[in-house]
């Protein structure tokens, strides 16, 4: 339950090159990098529900560990996956919808911060987040 509060983006690393490769056009990027994002989490037990407010838009998620669930990325990019716990870290493993390729995604708590990790087609990126 590490993980239970509202985070709000501090920074980004490779970011913008990840969402290229995710196939994302330069404007939605750019829009991207400035999107305020925000997660709060809540866990109980095996379950989790995520809200996640940007400038853009506000999408309540809630998933069981290790049952699968569709999810749209922001920019409508369709996924099918789950999420599983490996000691202190979340693991997601995301299939798109629309040509089978798979993102991966980890979060982990370092020096007090959310740090989320993807990955996906050999381009790896982080956004790290500030609890409020």
């Amino acid at each position: 339950m590490a993980f239970n509060g509202t985070w709000k983006v501090d920074r980004s690393d490779n970011y913008d090159k990840f969402m290229e490769q995710m196939g994302i056009n330069v404007m939605k990027r750019k829009l991207a990098e400035h999107d305020n994002l925000k997660i709060t989490i809540e866990q109980t037990g095996d379950k989790f529900h995520i809200k996640e407010s940007s400038t853009f838009r506000t999408k309540d998620i809630d998933f069981t560990l290790g049952v699968q669930f569709d999810y749209s990325l922001a920019d409508g990019t369709e996924v099918s996956g789950t999420w599983e716990m490996d000691g202190d870290t979340l693991r997601g493993k995301f299939t798109r919808k629309d040509n089978n390729k798979v993102l991966t995604t980890t979060r982990t708590l370092e020096g007090g911060e959310l740090v989320q990790s993807y990955s996906y087609e050999g381009v790896d990126a982080k956004r790290i987040f500030k609890k409020q």
